[in-house]
This record gives structure tokens, C-alpha cells and sequence, in this order.
């Protein structure tokens, strides 16, 4: 798998750390590249079996929609439902790692502040 680190103070930080100790509970690994373009390239490669970020621009993920999808993957939202460039997160891989990874970061919530 690989992701996007949000940065120390950033929001989102904390449910970051949540979504990662998921994954990685259930994975044989994370790796972080540091370009999401780079990422979904190597998902449309095959070379990572799943992607997932969340808070990032349009003109982060264009291309690599793009990519993803025009060798066979699918790209969500967080959601689960068909994501574009300004869905507030991304998930991404083939059909099967879509669903389970959209499966873990669901389970790594946030707990609600009464």
C-alpha cells in the first residue's frame, strides 16, 4: 500500500495515524513517496496494490486518475462511491483492494467529541 503523510500540525494528523495503524495491521506494508502523481502511477503499474490520501488538490490527482483508471483500477472516494479530483480523499487499486482498504479506513475513525 501507499499513502500521503499528512504534516505534524496539519489537520487531519491524528485520523492519519488512526487509518495507518489499520493498514498496516492488515498488510504486508506501507510505503510513502511523496507525490501522489508518482503513487497512482505505481498503482496503474501494479506495482502498489493500493493507494489512499486525503486533503489534496485537483491538479495532485488529475493525472493519476487518469492512469489509475485507463489501466483497469478503480479510484473512490472515501466514501466508496466513483471519486474525481475534487473528492476530499482518495482510494485506489483494483476492484477487490478498493473495498477492503475502504473497509479498514472506515474502522479507523475518529471518536466523536461529545
Amino acid at each position: 500500500m501507499a499513502t500521503g503523510v499528512p504534516f505534524l500540525g496539519k489537520e487531519g494528523h491524528g485520523q492519519f495515524l488512526l487509518e495507518m495503524r489499520q493498514v498496516m495491521g492488515s498488510t504486508s506494508g506501507v510505503r510513502r513517496f511523496g507525490a501522489a502523481s508518482l503513487d497512482f502511477a505505481y498503482v496503474a503499474a501494479g506495482r502498489f496494490d493500493g493507494y489512499w490520501e486525503r486533503d489534496l488538490q485537483p491538479w495532485d490527482v488529475a493525472a493519476g486518475l487518469l492512469m489509475v483508471r485507463e489501466a483497469g483500477g478503480f479510484v473512490t472516494d472515501m466514501k466508496g462511491a466513483r471519486g474525481d479530483v475534487f473528492s476530499e480523499g482518495w482510494i485506489a487499486g483494483n476492484e477487490i483492494v478498493t473495498q477492503k482498504l475502504k473497509g479498514l479506513l472506515d474502522k479507523a475513525q475518529m471518536p466523536k467529541k461529545a
